[in-house]
Formats: structure tokens, sequence, C-alpha cells
């Protein structure tokens, strides 16, 4: 319906617009005696709202996601990264503290580590993407940081053509790229960093959960950072091999102190 849709924007976003008026007439409407529901949406958007009033969580946050959904339509391109981080704000750290929320916590310094948590998540996806979403029309590195670099679209256009007479895709060296993406990087392991604070600051299984989460990010991250002059072709991704380092890291976890924590989410 939005990032994923083959209609054309406008369509989209009206199909989105009348998606989300279901959506708060359906979590208005209260309890008593539901009208039985006339389709698989409709029954998610029950149940939705259901665990809405049931656990008390903010819909301003489920309102989040839908602006940053219905942005997925009509924005390709970022030009700052104050632009970029706002997206990350309404399209994933929404997830994070909702999963707080479910889970009981309702603590202000927890939310502010997992918004970095989602938003470290968000941008490694983005640069672990690069060439998937490139094909699909989009764009996430920030132009305040491609430009400086001398990274031009012009040349992700000519990566990717068939050289008919070895019948193999070319994959030219892009150092301009690797440049800007590593800057990328290196922004994004900050605000990992800053996530930190959350995967501590929880207990029982979702400790481990996030802990796992937050190594699964950094490792992908690395990957990223290495690769060079395929990055339209080569996905980084996990692989089966890396579950027990992830696990063994995640048990041999080391806890930030108190101190530092709050004075790095503050």
């Amino acid at each position: 319906m939005a990032d994923e849709g083959t209609d054309a924007a406008p369509v989209r976003l009206a199909r989105l617009k009348h998606w989300g008026q279901r959506f708060h007439d359906m979590v208005a409407a209260g309890d008593e005696s539901p009208p039985p529901p006339h389709d698989e949406q409709e029954l998610v958007l029950m149940a939705t709202a259901h665990s809405i009033r049931s656990l008390d969580l903010p819909i301003t946050l489920f309102d989040d996601l839908l602006s940053a959904f219905a942005q997925d339509t009509t924005t390709t391109r970022y030009a700052t990264w104050s632009e970029l981080l706002d997206y990350c704000r309404r399209s994933a750290n929404p997830v994070g503290r909702l999963v707080l929320r479910i889970a009981g916590y309702d603590d202000a310094a927890l939310d502010r580590s997992s918004d970095a948590l989602c938003t470290a998540l968000q941008l490694t996806n983005f640069w672990q993407d690069f060439g998937r979403d490139w094909r699909a029309g989009r764009l996430y590195v920030p132009r305040e940081v491609s430009e400086p670099c001398g990274a031009r679209e012009a040349e992700l256009a000519t990566v990717g053509s068939i050289d008919l007479a070895g019948g193999r895709m070319m994959s030219p060296a892009l150092p301009a790229w690797d440049r800007a993406i590593r800057r990328c990087v290196v922004v994004t392991r900050e605000q990992f960093e800053l996530g930190r604070a959350v995967c501590d600051g929880v207990r029982g299984r979702l400790r481990l959960e996030l802990r796992c989460t937050w190594l699964g990010g950094m490792r992908i991250l690395d990957r990223v950072s290495a690769v060079s002059g395929n990055r339209l072709q080569h996905r980084p991704t996990l692989r089966a091999a890396d579950v027990p380092a992830v696990l063994w890291h995640a048990l041999r976890w080391r806890t930030v102190p108190t101190s530092t924590v709050g004075n790095a989410v503050a």
C-alpha cells in the first residue's frame, strides 16, 4: 500500500488514508458488541484496537507510523540528516516504544535509548539495502553526505549493465559511494552506542532479545562497511553461522555503567 505499492502515489495515499480512518474508527468504537469483521484487514484492525485499549498504548505512535507510510509513497530522496532522522523518528522509533509499553516499561531514558537503537537499525537497513532500494527508485544517503564525497547518481545508473560479450553483470568500483556510505556508517554506529542502554534497562527475555538485536545489527553494519565496489549487487546479511557468535556475545554482554548511560542518552 505504501513503499512496495505499484499503483500511482495518489492512489496509494488515498488507500492509506482510508485504512487509517478505519483504524481510528475501530479504536473509538470500543469493545462493546463489535460487529463481525467483513474482511481480513478489518480483523487485524479490530485486534490492534483491542490491544491499544487493553494495554493503554499511545495511539500517537501508530499515527507516526501511518505518517511515515504516507511519506514512503512520495519521498525517494533526502537532502539532510535532519530529514532522514525525522523519517526514522516516525518509521522506526514507534516500534521500539510500543515494545517497551507492551512489556510494561514507561521510562523517558529507556525511550530515548530505544529511539537510538531503532534509528540505528533503520539506518543499517538502508545501507544494507542500498542496491535493492536504488533499483526500486529510492536513495537514502543524504545529499549533504554524498555530494561532498563526489558521489553522483549518474554513476549508479551505469552500474549493473549487461556485458553482452561475457553474459555477466558488470560491477565497477564506486569509490565515491564507498566513502559516502562509510560516513553514514559512522553516524549509525553512534546511534547504536546510544542504544545500548535499553538493552541493559529491561529484564527477562526482552533483555536477551534486545542484546541479540543490537549485536546482529552491529554485525550487519560491519559487513556493510567492509563492502567495496559492488554495493548495488551485494547485500550483506546474517547467516546461520552467525547465530552462535551473537548468542555467545549476548550472554557475555558488557553492561554499560549507569552513570555513563545517563550521560549518553540525556
